[in-house]
C-alpha cells in the first residue's frame, strides 16, 4: 500500500512512517517542517527505496494537488496539525489556519484525486484526531469517552480539531469521500518534542531545574505509547469500516502528579542525582493554565471488538523506555531545545 502521511516528520507521524516502512508499505512523507518537525525522526526510514519526502504546507492547495498527481497514493493518513494546547492559547490563529483550513485543503485535494482516479473502492482518507474534542470528564472512573460522546472542546486547539473532524464527516456525507477517523488519548514515547509534559519533566530533571506541574497535579490523562498508536493507525487505515470512528486509548489513566512521581522514580534509578536526593524534590506546582480539562479517558471497546486491537505497553513499561531513550539521545533533544519558545512557559492567557 502506498500511504501519503501528512505531518510525517512530527512525533506521531514519524512513528507511523517508521512502522509503515518496516512493514513493507510505500510512504510519501508530506511535512511543512515547522518548529515541531524533525527529519531526524525518520532518518532510518528515509534510507528505504519505498520512502519519499515532500516538503509541503497543507495550507497550499496547489502544492497538494501536485503531490497527489506525482505519487498517486492508495490512502491518506492525515496527521499534520498544530497540537500544543499552550501554544493555541497564546496564538490561536495558526491552529485555525492549519487544523481547519489545512484539513479542508487536504479533503479537497484528496477528493479531486479520488474522482479523477475513478473513485477507487480501496482508497481511504484517514483523519487522525484527539480525545480533547470531547471536553472534560468527571472523576468517576466508570465514565469514559466513546465514539458517541458529544463534542465539547475547551481550548483553541481542541476546537480546531473538532472542526476538522466535522469537515471530514461532512465530506463523506456530501461527496461520498471514503473516510475513517480516529481519536486518540495522550501520546508519549521516543521523539516526543521537548515542550510536552513528559519530555519537559525528564529534561528539566537532568538539568537540575524545577519540574512544573499545573495546579495541584490532579488532572488525569490516559497515556498511550506512541508506537502502540502507530500500530493501531495502520490497522484502521487498512481494516477500519468505511465512515467509522475509532477511539484509541492506552488503558493507562494517571494523574499528572502520579506520572511525574513515576518519572522521578525511574530517573532516580537510571541517573541518580549527585547529591543522592530524589528528583521529586524538584517538583514545583505552578499556576494552572486557562480551561485545563480535569480528566480524559477513552473507552476502547470498539477498536478492540471490531479490529482486535489492544495496547501492548503499560505506562510503567513505556515511561521506562521513554526515559532511557532520552538518556541515550541527547544530541537529538539538545538541538530542538534551541527552537522558538521551547522551554518557556506558554499558555498563560496573558
Amino acid at each position: 500500500m502506498k500511504l501519503l502521511v501528512t505531518g510525517g516528520a512530527g512525533f506521531i507521524g514519524s512513528a507511523v512512517v517508521r512502522l509503515a516502512i518496516a512493514r513493507g508499505h510505500q510512504v510519501v512523507n508530506l511535512d511543512a517542517l515547522t518548529y515541531a518537525a524533525c527529519l531526524d525522526n525518520v532518518a532510518e526510514a528515509a534510507q528505504s527505496p519505498d520512502y519519499a519526502f515532500e516538503q509541503c504546507d497543507i495550507r497550499d492547495r496547489a502544492a497538494l494537488d501536485t503531490v497527489f498527481e506525482r505519487h498517486a497514493p492508495d490512502a491518506v493518513m492525515h496527521l499534520a496539525a498544530e497540537s500544543h494546547v499552550d501554544r493555541s492559547i497564546d496564538g490561536p490563529g495558526d491552529f485555525i489556519e492549519t487544523n481547519i483550513t489545512g484539513t479542508f485543503n487536504m479533503l479537497e485535494a484528496a477528493r479531486k484525486y479520488w474522482m479523477q482516479a475513478g473513485k477507487p473502492e480501496a482508497f481511504r482518507f484517514h483523519h487522525i484526531s484527539t480525545d480533547e474534542v470531547y471536553g472534560s470528564l468527571p472523576a468517576d472512573p466508570s465514565v469514559q469517552f466513546t465514539e458517541e460522546t458529544s463534542y465539547d472542546p475547551r481550548s483553541p486547539y481542541s476546537a480546531s480539531k473538532a472542526a476538522s473532524d466535522h469537515l471530514v464527516r461532512a465530506w463523506a456525507e456530501t461527496y461520498g469521500l471514503p473516510v475513517v477517523l480516529t481519536n486518540c488519548s495522550n501520546n508519549y514515547g521516543p521523539y516526543h518534542f521537548p515542550e510536552k509534559l513528559i519530555p519537559v519533566v525528564i529534561l528539566n530533571a537532568l538539568a537540575g531545574k524545577a519540574l512544573p506541574i499545573y495546579g495541584d497535579g490532579s488532572n488525569v490523562r490516559d497515556w498511550l505509547y506512541v508506537e502502540d498508536h502507530a500500530d493501531a493507525l495502520l490497522l484502521v487505515v487498512q481494516q477500519g469500516a468505511l465512515g467509522r470512528s475509532y477511539n484509541i486509548g492506552g488503558e493507562n489513566e494517571r494523574s499528572n502528579l502520579e506520572l511525574v512521581n513515576t518519572l522521578c522514580g525511574i530517573l532516580d534509578q537510571k541517573r541518580p542525582r549527585a547529591d543522592g536526593k530524589s528528583y521529586k524534590d524538584q517538583i514545583t506546582f505552578v499556576t494552572d493554565r486557562p480551561g485545563h480539562d480535569a480528566r480524559y479517558a477513552i473507552d476502547p471497546s470498539r477498536i478492540r471488538e471490531e479490529l482486535g486491537w489492544r495496547p501492548s505497553v503499560t505506562v510503567e513499561e513505556g515511561l521506562e523506555k521513554t526515559v532511557q531513550w532520552y538518556l541515550d539521545n541527547e544530541p537529538w533533544w539538545r538541538a530542538l531545545q534551541d527552537r522558538d519558545g521551547v522551554g518557556q512557559r506558554l499558555g498563560t492567557g496573558k
